[in-house]
């Protein structure tokens, strides 16, 4: 998501009670969602959708539909440029599921369908999700080779046990071989890991992060698991490291990837100098996206109003809504009054927080607007304001839902 780069006042218009004006939209990104997986990890509660119940592969199966679904990703998007017409597109996000169960060929015919649809900013990052259970080195050169320029790894661990407890496809020596064979073809690449894992202790979850960085990646993102509604894990819960010794972990992560000479700008999110994930920082930006294939969503500001949008979620239904001429499920605008949480529910998220004239333009609402919240969370230790910077504490990074809480609206 890309960074904002607007720094000056903006008027804010209101056209009549609780009816916000935009005079500009924020940026626009792309996000494409590829809903397949190999099969389901049991702590995932993204929407993805298992080819097969266990095992590994080296390539796609036959019963990936690719070529229905391609056709009918670009079919959605067709159908959204009424949306978005005339507007520049700045980064592209093929998430998942496992967009590397995809073709070399197919990505390369969605990017060039993009292109010729939207404008699209030149030299945009194009990020692809990649699993190490599913990729060789011509898979990596042919994704290069269609244009993205920036992959993500889905590492996790490189303790064998700990991959195995996960439900990982691979091991550790497949992470590190698709390390370095993404390593051939990209310069901008994030490892994703994972700590506070079944069994992990402090020196295992510090291993990791060493491992890591001996591959000196351009990005990395560390987060700890958490057990989410509706997985596998949450029926059957695993026993994971105590609370303390999670934070513990958290605080020598964030330590030895500062002396590693890597900013932490958002909450899991940590990049060399000038490496930081653009897509994403358009999402903490509350800048705009256009959501194609399987369950994804979108925000889309309108002059009168921000729009939310989800795509069908099953694939099967997706496929066929979409031959319908009907792809998206759900369709809302944000309440003028919910503007404000729905802000700060992304911009908190950043070290650095965020410029006051950024939130006026987003919500076109003026600062006045939260005074009080802000008053409350700077009583509170949860928030720092310097001149005309909002960022959260130390303790509010802490306690980021207590924090983005005092900006629910009160509807009693």
């Amino acid at each position: 998501m890309p960074a904002t780069r607007e720094r000056t006042v903006i008027p804010v218009l209101v056209a009549g009670p609780g009816e916000p004006v935009f005079r500009r939209q924020p940026p626009l990104s792309l996000y494409v969602h590829i809903p397949w997986c190999v099969h389901k990890c049991p702590y995932c509660d993204f929407n993805s959708h298992a080819l097969s119940a266990a095992g590994t592969m080296a390539a796609a199966p036959p019963t990936l539909p690719q070529e229905d679904y391609l056709a009918a990703l670009i079919a959605d998007l067709e159908s959204a440029l009424p949306l978005v017409w005339g507007r520049r597109v700045d980064s592209i996000f093929i998430g998942g599921g496992t967009p590397s169960l995809l073709s070399g060929e197919a990505v390369d015919e969605l990017l060039a369908a993009v292109r010729s649809r939207m404008p699209l900013l030149p030299g945009a990052e194009i990020t692809l999700e990649a699993n190490p259970g599913t990729m060789e080195s011509g898979k990596f050169a042919a994704f290069r080779a269609a244009g993205v320029n920036r992959l993500s790894l889905g590492i996790q661990s490189f303790n064998r046990q700990h991959l195995q407890a996960l439900g990982r496809i691979h091991d550790e020596l497949q992470a590190r071989q698709a390390i370095m064979a993404a390593a051939r073809h990209f310069d901008n690449l994030n490892l994703d890991l994972m700590y506070g894992l079944p069994g992990q202790d402090l020196e295992q979850a510090l291993a990791d992060i060493e491992t890591a960085l001996s591959f000196a990646p351009a990005h990395l993102s560390c987060y700890q698991l958490t057990i989410e509604a509706h997985t596998a894990f949450a029926a059957s819960p695993p026993a994971l490291p105590a609370d303390d010794l999670c934070a513990d972990m958290q605080d020598a992560i964030e330590a030895r990837l500062a002396a590693a000479g890597y900013r932490h700008y958002e909450t899991s999110a940590f990049a060399q100098p000038g490496r930081q994930c653009q897509h994403n920082l358009n999402y903490w930006h509350f800048g705009d996206y256009l959501g194609i294939g399987a369950g994804a969503h979108g925000k889309l500001t309108l002059h009168d109003r921000i729009l939310r949008q989800m795509r069908w979620k099953r694939p099967d239904q997706y496929l066929a809504q979409v031959a319908a001429g009907t792809p998206v499920q759900y369709e809302s605008a944000v309440a003028a009054a919910d503007l404000p949480f729905e802000f700060m529910l992304n911009a908190l998220r950043l070290i650095e927080g965020f410029d006051t004239t950024l939130f006026e333009s987003r919500c076109a609402l003026p600062l006045q607007h939260i005074q009080p919240q802000l008053l409350q969370a700077e009583r509170e230790g949860l928030l720092a304001r310097h001149g005309q910077r909002v960022a959260p504490t130390d303790r509010g990074r802490r306690f980021l839902n207590r924090l983005i809480e005092r900006f629910l609206v009160d509807r009693d």
